[in-house]
């Protein structure tokens, strides 16, 4: 009788976001299918899970799932885990899906933590519609090209991106989307985390030049969602600033504009001085 691949959702920062049943899948396989082995090895000897290891990676995606599913049609239970988050999302886990499907062999997702949609639900904006499109291409050429692809896409936008094109990538966004509502969402679940919310210009004006670091998701409006949106339309700078003209100190604008955006005053004081630097 064929064994099992199971799809093992992970932490994608904090250690404590697993599981039950992902705890108990992991320590009742066979074998542990990881893209990092050290990496891996830190989660598992937290929870006490001793199982045997084999790394499946991007490099070798397509021998190993062969492998697996070799193993998995002896009878083996396997499990595949990525170094952060869910498999197959944005990282290796399709190829041994789709060698499972053809070999007849039954898949089960246990599910968990997923960064894009961790990072829609703390931007504020909508969560009716979700368009993922995983990486934006690395050449700036290719990367507007995409981004023209789904600038009409009516749902919000969310793509991860690394540290050192977050600046470039934030700045195409805006020369080809126009001037948007978004979130650039750093280190979720960590130490550092961090939501920054405004405009596509203010974000780009902030990360222009500064140095970054982290994992990011960025997190975009879609066409004409502030016509529909019940949310606040401007950026939380544009409202302190209308706040303002009416009258009122900055003190009051702050607070009322704090509230409107879900806001603690400390927090929105503190979004403020970062996009105003």
């Amino acid at each position: 009788m064929p064994g099992t691949l199971y799809l093992v959702a992970t932490p994608i920062g904090n250690l404590a976001d697993i599981s039950i049943r992902a705890i108990e899948t992991l320590k009742a396989v066979d074998v542990i299918a990881c893209e990092d082995t050290r990496h891996s090895r830190k989660l598992l000897d937290h929870y006490g899970i001793s199982g045997k290891l084999v790394s499946y990676h991007e490099h070798n995606e397509k021998a190993r799932a062969d492998e697996l599913i070799a193993m998995a049609s002896e009878g083996q239970d396997i499990a595949v885990i990525s170094d952060a988050g869910t498999p197959a999302i944005n990282d290796p886990g399709y190829g041994v899906v789709q060698a499972a499907i053809a070999a007849g062999v039954n898949i089960i997702s246990v599910p968990g933590p997923v960064a894009f949609v961790n990072a829609v639900l703390v931007s504020g904006l909508p969560t009716d519609s979700i368009f993922f499109g995983g990486f934006l291409p690395s050449r700036t050429g290719e990367r507007q090209r995409r981004l023209g692809e789904l600038r009409d896409v009516s749902a919000t936008l969310v793509f991860y991106e690394s540290p050192h094109r977050v600046s470039n990538s934030l700045a195409d966004c805006r020369k080809v989307l126009g001037p948007r509502r978004a979130a650039v969402v750093r280190e979720l679940t960590k130490m550092h985390e961090e939501v920054l919310r405004g405009t596509l210009d203010e974000l780009a004006a902030h990360y222009s030049g500064a140095s970054a670091k982290g994992e990011f998701v960025l997190v975009i409006e879609r066409p004409g969602a502030a016509a529909v949106s019940t949310g606040p339309q401007l950026s939380l700078a544009e409202r302190v600033d209308e706040l303002e003209r009416t009258g009122i100190d900055n003190k009051a604008a702050l607070k009322a504009a704090a509230k409107e955006f879900g806001l603690s005053r400390s927090e929105a004081y503190r979004q403020l001085q970062m996009l105003r630097k």
